[in-house]
């Protein structure tokens, strides 16, 4: 079964408020001074029933000017207007401000009723039939059903609830119960003994009592005590569906008309929208820039200047990019539709589609800005991923944040973040707490500033396997966390991307040329240590005459890697093979005698105590002898 929000549209006094009362017993005038007055200045709401057993909620929005801010909160999850013009009147101002707010706010489906007919004539009515689809011509009122109803009377009204219950079943779209809820605040009020009750359209997903969720743009958590359906109890509300719920820990003077209740973390506040506005064919009015202009968005009523990204100004019937600077805070998603009207006059010009609900702040005219929103505007669901993905690309973006971000479920992005990856146009890079995007442009130019400085590098230092992998990091993805790179980095030198040896990168292939300026080197170093034998010299004091010291302190790094030279401590280095004939006559020594002592050492290999001392203290290092009470004394490790 579809859940179908029905509303009113139409002048003041036409007969909406009584038309809904013939269709379902009940006043939707709650206040005293809306049923003084007669006229309608909240939102009101109820139900009745199909012939079919389909229940259907109803809205019954004001028609005077002055609370078009409640008319535009009351379209919100509308699936069907009832377009109300009175018979013996006809179309009105703010019949028609109403039918271009419901065309801006994207109604599809309506329902023209000619009401109070029996005050009229048929050849009166014939007239007011005609007269009224000609204004409609045009508009997405043309070609829409006409009932002929008196309230008053009850004549008609089988028809119209015919007509509703043929148009639920056969054109209207069943809303998305899958997605992450939505529920735009249209009023908060308190009960004695239950606390604070919000109502609302439910316009995606389903909530469920006991459900955690969080009040936006506020911020505040709140648990769902009970969910109230048309009167009665229940444990689950879906899209599409009128809703009272009780909630816990938030008060009623924190929350105001325009908050949105969502799943935590689902939705970001802003104070910027890129949308595309197009004004009103009719109005009087041009858009110019930094205008000063009324927002209306979901249930929201916004102050907010207009930034015009893409023309000097926007004229009645044109639309272009605009970046709107909010006053406040509020929470929107993209594809949300909104009206504009004027600072002062207060008459309504013009509205659209947001582009793009969590924007970056915009200069006017900026060509690469605009194409990404020409895109956006006409983008699938993974286009706009791409789009957000890639302006990320100096962090990169977490599943679960770019989920925020758009205000979908992970599970809606999922199938379009496959297609991304197949293609190549993402990196994903899965880790325990999260998923991790990149797109492939942002890396390449990253990759592009890495090899350039690993072909400079290698230039520089040509005998060192490569750059150090932390200095890369720090150097090109700081804002990148550590894990994250070592991914990246595992992945791509899979790819032959990168060299690696251990942590040193490279540029894929590279290997340390082994020139004249190397060998020369490596046998003097050779030559140097053999000579000195036992008696270590410091390196820092070996003369390598024309051969520049950072060559040296390079390849004598090779040739430990190698395993052709040892170090002994930071400034003493010696021939691998010394070491191992001396780790060997101290084993044997130890296995005859129980200690060896730095005197020993220094006799064993006829040199000084000042080198016989970092024998041992190597041999400690490599687990073959250990100190046994005074300094200078050793016993067999094990």
């Amino acid at each position: 079964m579809k859940n179908i929000i029905v509303g009113t549209a139409g002048h003041i006094d036409h007969g909406k408020t009584t038309l809904i009362k013939a269709l379902t017993g009940r006043n939707t005038d709650r206040w005293e001074e809306e049923q003084r007055r007669g006229i309608t200045i909240d939102l009101g709401f109820t139900y009745f029933d199909l012939k079919n057993g389909d229940r259907v909620g109803i809205i019954d929005v004001p028609g005077h000017e002055k609370f078009i801010n409640n008319m535009v909160a009351g379209v919100v999850g509308m699936d069907l207007v009832l377009l109300v013009v009175a018979a013996d009147e006809g179309i009105m101002p703010q019949t028609r401000e109403h039918m271009d707010i419901l065309g801006l706010l994207g109604i599809k489906k309506s329902i023209l009723v000619i009401n109070k007919c029996d005050l009229v004539d048929e050849e009166w009515l014939e007239l007011v039939e005609e007269e009224i689809q000609e204004e409609l011509e045009g508009t997405f009122l043309e070609g829409a059903p006409v009932v002929k109803v008196s309230a008053a009377t009850g004549q008609g009204l089988d028809e119209l609830t015919d007509t509703i219950q043929q148009l639920m079943s056969d054109e209207v779209v069943a809303k998305d119960t899958q997605t992450i809820p939505r529920l735009p605040i249209d009023r908060a009020f308190t009960l004695s003994g239950f606390g604070t009750i919000i109502t609302g359209t439910l316009i995606s997903g389903t909530i469920t009592r006991e459900d955690v969720l969080e009040m936006y743009p506020i911020g505040k958590e709140c648990k769902i005590r009970n969910i109230q359906v048309h009167g009665q109890n229940q444990d689950k509300c879906y899209a599409g569906q009128r809703v009272a719920i009780n909630l816990s820990n938030v008060k009623k003077k924190e929350i105001r008309r325009g908050c949105v209740l969502a799943p935590k973390n689902s939705m970001k506040n802003t104070d910027l929208l890129d949308v595309k506005l197009k004004v009103l064919e009719d109005s009087m009015r041009i858009l110019t820039n930094h205008e000063r202009l009324h927002l209306y968005t979901g249930t929201s009523e916004i102050l907010c200047r207009a930034v015009l990204l893409d023309k000097e100004q926007i004229g009645p019937g044109e639309e272009g990019l605009v970046q709107l600077r909010l006053e406040e805070e509020i929470a929107v998603k993209r594809g949300d539709r909104f009206v504009v009207r004027f600072y002062s006059p207060m008459e309504t010009i013009g509205g659209g589609i947001v582009l793009e609900p969590n924007p970056v702040r915009k200069k006017r005219f900026d060509a690469q800005a605009i194409e990404e929103l020409k895109k956006k505007e006409s983008g699938s669901l993974g286009d706009v991923m791409e789009l957000q993905i890639k302006e990320h690309g100096d962090t990169m973006i977490t599943l679960a944040e770019l989920a925020k971000v758009m205000a979908h479920s992970v599970d809606e992005l999922k199938e379009y973040l496959d297609e991304l990856e197949e293609s190549g146009t993402i990196f994903v890079f899965p880790m325990k707490k999260d998923t991790y995007l990149w797109h492939r442009d942002s890396e390449f130019a990253v990759r592009q500033k890495i090899e350039e400085t690993l072909q400079k590098y290698h230039s520089e230092h040509p005998y060192r396997y490569g750059m150090k992998k932390a200095e890369i990091h720090n150097t090109f993805l700081k804002k990148i966390k550590p894990n994250i790179f070592d991914a990246y980095i595992e992945r791509m030198t899979g790819e032959n991307v990168y060299g690696r040896r251990e942590e040193y990168l490279s540029l894929p292939g590279y290997e340390v040329p082994k020139d004249a300026m190397y060998l020369q080197t490596e046998k003097l170093i050779e030559d140097t240590f053999e000579k000195a034998g036992y008696d270590f010299v410091r390196f820092s004091e070996i003369d390598f005459g024309k051969i520049p010291r950072q060559t040296a302190e390079d390849v004598v790094l090779m040739m430990i890697d190698e395993g052709k030279v040892l170090r002994i401590n930071e400034e003493m280095f010696t021939m691998k093979h010394l070491m191992d004939e001396a780790k060997e006559k101290i084993q044997n020594h130890l296995k005859e005698e129980n200690l060896i002592t730095i005197a020993q050492v220094r006799d064993m290999f006829s040199t000084s105590r000042k080198s016989a001392k970092p024998i041992l203290e190597y041999m400690d290092s490599i687990k073959v002898t250990k100190k046994t009470g005074g300094e200078s004394e050793r016993v067999a490790y094990l």
